[in-house]
């Protein structure tokens, strides 16, 4: 079990007289063998980073761990020709590491979100060093993580070495992400915008999923919603409802809207009600001056906030999660392009299961019928190399922009007759076709 000791142990009495250095001379606190946690979101501590990587020469057989987390740019030290100092290892493939990992010059690693913690905490996954970008220290030597709890939380309190980028522009948030100056080891000012990341404006197709999405969800649910175009549909769907309840992974910009005009009040939750719950946010510049110092929203360690235990406790959970391909029995992939990695597991799968098993709780799994080039997206069979994300078990409503259909408790042969009716029309004969062939007068019986 980790159990970090504070090295100071002082009480921090002025903040303004913090002892700041440089980052070069922050991440000599870096050793060769050491792994290193970067902490992510919209809140990568970029200056730390490219100190780090300035020091490839001097560094051996490094690993950097790191999660979701959406880079301005592809992570520096993810280069083929600094691979003897660093071994890039990501819990999920983020933008600033997809080329990497697509190159075999870095790799994933596949987890829950939720119990990654778990495994820092255990010591499977020993972590010396992490990197934090973090706000100004308040009157009482208090530095908030912002807009990322998530992993940071748990890899701080297990790592031996924690270095911090202090940022006049990182939110102060409420909730776990807090750290007091004397757990820091070293300090640096890095005063840099977070990513920005622009609200998706959805399209005609992505509307029709999410009036077939909200039409399902009643008052009074519970959201644990996604990002991009079909969540902002459903988001923007949801005006005419009351009394709705935020449990989420990542908070966005869709959901503030809601919050500021009641509709999402949460007073029907039973955890924290009258507050919205996520582990990590982002957004526009607007989300974040939204979380500064507002005690209505608190951000939790993953591992508590995609806990399907507790995520059941809420009622009427309403998971909508997406989804790149289905096949004919409801087999989920999520994560990947065939062969090539796209994501992550992420927490699809712990709201899939925690909203399963809430009072009245509903999951959903939103994508459009085909691709942009045409291809559909409910096939026979997953292509080659294309992983499971959510199981055929686990699997409920699916929605495209032909319709909704509930495939819990169906067979195999039913589901393929639900899901060829939300395909796209041009390829449902090639479906059907498909499908006697598999499931034979099961399927003709259906």
């Amino acid at each position: 079990m980790c159990n970090r000791a504070a090295r100071l142990g002082q009480p921090f009495l002025n903040y303004k007289s913090m002892n700041l250095v440089s980052a070069a001379e922050a991440v000599k606190l870096i050793k060769s063998s050491d792994s290193v946690y970067i902490q992510g979101s919209t809140s990568i501590p970029e200056v730390l980073v490219q100190a780090m990587t300035d020091r490839a020469p001097e560094l051996r057989g490094v690993k950097v761990y790191t999660a979701f987390a959406i880079g301005r740019f592809d992570a520096p030290y993810a280069k083929a020709e600094l691979r003897d100092s660093f071994e890039p290892l990501s819990f999920f493939v983020a933008n600033n590491l997809r080329k990497a990992i697509n190159e075999g010059v870095a790799q994933t690693i596949p987890a829950f979100l939720g119990e990654i913690p778990f495994l820092f905490r255990s010591g499977q996954v020993p972590l010396d060093v992490t990197l934090l970008n973090v706000s100004e220290p308040d009157e009482d030597g208090y530095c908030s993580y912002g807009v990322s709890a998530d992993l940071a939380f748990s890899a701080a309190e297990c790592s031996k070495v924690i270095i911090a980028q202090v940022n006049k522009y990182m939110p102060r948030t409420f909730g776990d992400p807090v750290i007091h100056v004397s757990k820091i080891d070293a300090m640096v000012r890095g005063d840099e915008p977070l990513v920005e990341v622009p609200t998706v404006i959805p399209n005609d197709v992505e509307r029709r999923i999410g009036n077939f999405i909200a039409q399902e969800i009643p008052d009074g649910a519970t959201l644990q919603i996604g990002v991009g175009g079909i969540p902002n549909a459903v988001l923007d769907a949801l005006h005419g409802h009351k009394h709705l309840g935020l449990h989420t992974e990542a908070m966005t910009d869709g959901v503030v809207p809601l919050i500021q005009k009641g509709i999402i009040d949460n007073s029907l939750k039973k955890l924290y009600p009258g507050q919205s719950l996520a582990c990590l946010c982002l957004g526009s510049q607007r989300l974040y001056d939204y979380l500064h110092n507002n005690r209505d929203v608190v951000i939790r360690d993953v591992a508590w906030t995609n806990d399907p235990q507790n995520i059941r406790q809420n009622p009427k959970v309403m998971a909508v999660n997406s989804a790149i391909e289905i096949d004919l029995t409801g087999q989920i992939c999520a994560d990947s392009i065939g062969e090539r990695i796209f994501s992550g597991v992420g927490g699809q799968h712990d709201f899939m299961y925690g909203g399963a098993l809430s009072e009245g709780g509903k999951c959903f799994i939103a994508l459009p019928s085909i691709t942009s080039k045409g291809q559909s997206k409910i096939v026979p069979t997953l292509t080659k190399g294309a992983g499971v994300v959510t199981t055929r078990f686990q699997a409920q409503y699916i929605a495209t922009e032909h319709g909704i259909v509930y495939l819990r408790n169906k067979s195999l042969a039913e589901r393929a007759k639900l899901l060829i009716s939300i395909a796209d029309p041009s390829v449902r004969e090639d479906l059907e076709r498909a499908a006697v062939e598999r499931f034979g007068i099961g399927f003709l019986r259906a």
